[in-house]
């Protein structure tokens, strides 16, 4: 049984896999769409989502099952004082898998160490969200044709930013990827992630302004500045709008380059950007929908 916690718990040749059944569902939804009968996905979220949430449950009942769960810490035994452990003892009686969300860190790896079904960590506080990760690779693998040789620019919010952690330690693990940074200093990505580029000797650079690296990008990944990971109000109402991508800053870009955001924003990309053809995060959300539905058939050992 294997569980699901970062993406660097598949192998650069498991993900080709992966990626390879995604795009086999896209192209044959019929194919898949009893492999999951009488199976149950359940998706424990302690904190609010919708794209998440939704794209599992999505997946599962593409797949021909069923889904269980609740939606928010408040309407499960949690607001009892149930423990994460004796939560998922009592979802495993339940359910074949689990899709589990929680604002504290490490707490999806508690639940896998007393699981006795598969868990998919599907956002840990501000550490990991592989299935974000696998969206983004598979959206760049499906649009550009291959995972190397590329210039991606990250903005936003780096320091607290779940999905930017886990794509850039997937990145690591690719041919020419160059790494840009764009923050302002109290976001800047955390100097663990810059340690570990330079100890593998991955090319990266630290900027403050997007228009300065706007021309050398193949991607840019933008981020939300996120209240909810804030300690006072003050810092977030002064740094929310640092960023905002519009159509006079997509004039700098190359013809082909390509805007991911892993959802949802708020204003950090105005909406005449959606019109642009480069515009691809609408596309990731669909790649989200196809790649978890690849993930739940192959952590179920059904291809």
């Amino acid at each position: 049984m294997r569980h699901l916690m970062s993406p660097l718990d598949f192998t650069v040749d498991e993900l080709e896999e992966l990626f390879k059944l995604a795009n086999d569902i896209e192209a044959n939804h019929e194919k898949y769409s009893e492999k999951c009968h009488g199976k149950k996905l359940a998706t424990c979220f302690y904190e609010p989502s919708t794209r998440t949430r939704l794209s599992f449950e999505s997946a599962m009942i593409n797949l021909g099952g069923s889904v269980i769960g609740f939606s928010d810490a408040n309407s499960s035994s949690a607001a009892k004082g149930e423990s994460v452990s004796d939560t998922i003892r009592v979802i495993s009686c339940f359910a074949d898998i689990c899709a589990m969300r929680h604002p504290k860190e490490g707490a999806p790896m508690v639940a896998a160490s007393k699981s006795s079904i598969p868990v998919i960590n599907a956002g840990d506080g501000g550490h990991q969200h592989p299935t974000q990760t696998l969206t983004d690779l598979l959206t760049i693998r499906s649009l550009r044709g291959n995972i190397k040789d590329f210039t991606i620019g990250l903005c936003g919010d780096l320091k607290f930013g779940r999905t930017v952690h886990s794509l850039i330690n997937a990145l690591m693990r690719y041919p020419g990827i160059k790494f840009i940074f764009i923050s302002p200093p109290e976001l800047k990505v955390p100097d663990y992630i810059t340690s570990a580029l330079e100890e593998k000797g991955i090319e990266y650079k630290e900027v403050i302004s997007l228009d300065e690296v706007m021309s050398e990008l193949d991607f840019l990944y933008m981020t939300r500045v996120q209240r909810e990971r804030f300690f006072n109000e003050e810092d977030y109402v002064r740094l929310k709008d640092f960023y905002i991508l519009n159509k006079d800053k997509m004039a700098i870009a190359k013809d082909d380059m390509l805007v991911l955001h892993p959802l949802p924003r708020v204003n950090e990309i105005s909406v005449d950007v959606d019109d642009d053809p480069r515009a691809a995060y609408f596309k990731q959300v669909q790649y989200g929908v196809y790649v978890r539905m690849a993930l739940i058939l192959t952590l179920l050992e059904l291809v």
